[in-house]
């Protein structure tokens, strides 16, 4: 099938995928479909009620002059009125329950496909972050499943509805009077060669919108994010007609779509008209024919108002439950990601030692682009060791690889002598404490941001070991201490403060297993003096990995790792590779 086709055409079995996710909502889903098939069916009372009214004035045909109805069915055409307005009444409150319903309906399933699409990425490896922008999964997760709701609301569903309305109103029609069912029919063919025009036409429209849509925010959120990079460079004239350029594909797209429906509803408005003067001029000619009494005139032009309009409106519909369809598929694409870090183990030891062991570690980002190889070396219980070495050595994927974040190609890696992968993920990454060299604040409190709203982890332990780190009379210095609002990524620190609670984060979680990844490489002398008093606080009673480039942070540790182009070149004391003849870390300390 081709890829026009394929568009024109819906997935079922998307659209049962879809559907699935009303099983838990079963009872709200009958009652949705019941409500709007007792709409399809009664819609049709009201003309018929109308009909008889006017019929009972004794019409013979619409030529006939009087129009006094006889003293007698005056009673009757009072009954009548009240039961028109009971059923009008009927109608308004199945209309509000139908559209309560199906709503409600829509909006839990929105909810809970939502939460099933944020769990998921929640697992996905960092791989797939490194190579899918953040604001396309922001639009995936936030307006495609929010036009799922659609589905439910405006499309499926309602479809059934107005198809089943279409067949009661023809069936009616035909049964009443054959003749102006005939005359009524005849701009049919038209309204529907303009609607399947309308809907091919508007769906390529949305199809762009959505695809603008996620561009945009693709772009916002990106430029942003680096928004100092942007100013520091003075880019803001460039972006700012990128994001205009980007800007105006939007707005085209949807003054495509306007145009579309500025078309279309004047055509089906046309169309009607031509209907119903087609009909008023048949009932002229032919009132004594076949019988058309005023009743039966006003019937008919009530239902050409009342047939166009779910004809007019299949063609949005359609396009609605299409459109929902497409965007689910973008949706079950991040679902059916596999790119997911394996969680089978089931191994917790109540108190790990920290023994750690790389066995011939191969890895690579991309295909065998290897930043790391044959890689071999171990860290005992309680040891402090530096790796240092030229940027792209390799040394921040040794600890991605230890928490996990990326999976190895080969060789094994184990902590106290058993493979990482048969720890619980979460036990094994709460057993290694991680401070980055960017350090993400949220949004929030210092507080918040350092025990990360876990209860278990009381303000006085905050504060203990804000104390060990030696941030605590900083802390207390700014307004309202622990309860100041550092604003997103922590904009309102500096790096080294931003660090220095990334310290005190780490020191309230308590692993056995702490690593420091070049958090010292851009800040200053004294708040260095601060950080690498914290990492010996930190490395006490602990198994420490530290990541530096400056040597004299390095000088407490037990063994030096230096690396180069993914391999290990020297692993000794450092006091023995200072020795070293020609030795790389020699040569780096008279460099420093």
């Amino acid at each position: 099938m081709t890829e026009s086709k394929k568009n024109n055409t819906i997935d079922f079995n998307l659209l049962k995928r879809i559907l699935s996710y009303s099983k838990p909502y079963k009872l709200l889903f009958i009652l949705a479909i019941s409500l709007t098939l007792i709409l399809a069916t009664t819609a049709i009372i009201r003309p018929l009620l109308i009909n008889k009214m006017l019929n009972c004035v004794g019409v013979t045909d619409i030529n006939d002059s009087d129009y006094i109805p006889d003293i007698e069915k005056i009673d009757f055409i009072n009954q009548m009125g009240f039961i028109l307005i009971a059923v009008l009444i009927f109608e308004s409150i199945l209309q509000f329950s139908n559209i309560y319903v199906t709503n409600l309906l829509g909006q839990n399933i929105v909810k809970d496909l939502r939460m099933q699409v944020y769990a998921h990425i929640l697992k996905l490896k960092n791989t797939y972050f490194d190579n899918t922008p953040v604001g396309m999964l922001v639009t995936r997760a936030i307006s495609d499943i929010e036009s799922l709701s659609d589905v439910f609301s405006q499309g499926f569903i309602v479809i059934c509805g107005d198809l089943l309305m279409l067949l009661v109103f023809i069936s009616v029609m035909l049964f009443k009077n054959w003749a102006l069912a005939l005359v009524t029919f005849s701009t049919i063919p038209l309204l529907l060669i303009a609607t399947n025009l309308f809907k091919n036409g508007i769906k390529k429209t949305f199809t762009d919108v959505r695809n603008a849509v996620s561009a945009l925010n693709t772009f916002t959120n990106e430029h942003l994010t680096g928004m100092r990079i942007v100013q520091l460079f003075n880019r803001e004239k460039i972006e700012y007609d990128k994001f205009k350029e980007i800007n105006q594909k939007h707005k085209l797209a949807n003054i495509r779509s306007i145009w579309y429906y500025s078309i279309f509803f004047p055509v089906v408005d046309i169309l009607s008209a031509i209907s119903i003067a087609l009909l008023i001029w048949f009932a002229g000619i032919k009132s004594k024919t076949y019988h058309i009494k005023l009743g039966d005139l006003t019937f008919f032009i009530m239902m050409i108002n009342m047939m166009f309009r779910p004809i007019r409106m299949l063609a949005d519909r359609l396009n609605t439950l299409q459109m929902g369809i497409v965007s689910s598929e973008r949706v079950f694409k991040i679902l059916d990601t596999t790119e997911i870090i394996e969680d089978k183990g089931t191994s917790q030891i109540k108190d790990i030692n920290g023994h750690i062991e790389f066995k011939h570690v191969w890895f690579a980002y991309k295909d065998e682009n290897y930043v790391l190889r044959n890689i071999s070396f171990k860290v005992h219980k309680g040891e402090t060791i530096a790796i240092i070495g030229a940027t792209g050595a390799g040394k921040s994927s040794i600890i991605n690889l230890l928490s996990r974040f990326y999976e190895i190609n080969k060789g094994q890696i184990l902590i106290d002598d058993k493979d990482i992968k048969s720890y619980p993920l979460q036990y094994l990454r709460k057993s290694v404490g991680v401070v980055l060299q960017d350090v993400f604040l949220f949004n929030d409190t210092i507080l918040n941001n350092i025990t990360l709203h876990n209860p278990a982890i009381s303000y006085e332990d905050v504060v203990t070991a804000a104390k060990k780190i030696g941030i605590h009379e900083f802390i207390e210095a700014l307004p309202q201490s622990y309860q100041y609002h550092v604003k997103e990524r922590g904009t309102m620190l500096s790096a080294g403060q931003r660090q220095l609670i990334a310290f005190v984060r780490a020191y309230v979680y308590n692993p056995p297993i702490f690593i420091l990844d070049e958090a010292t490489s851009s800040i200053d002398p004294e708040t260095e003096k601060l950080i690498q008093k914290a990492s010996i606080e930190l490395a006490k009673n602990r198994t420490s990995i530290i990541i530096a480039h400056r040597l004299t942070t390095i000088s407490h540790v037990n063994k030096i790792m230096v690396m180069d182009k993914g391999q290990i070149i020297e692993y000794d004391d450092a006091i023995t590779l200072r020795q070293k003849v020609n030795g790389i870390y020699s040569k780096m300390l008279e460099l420093q």
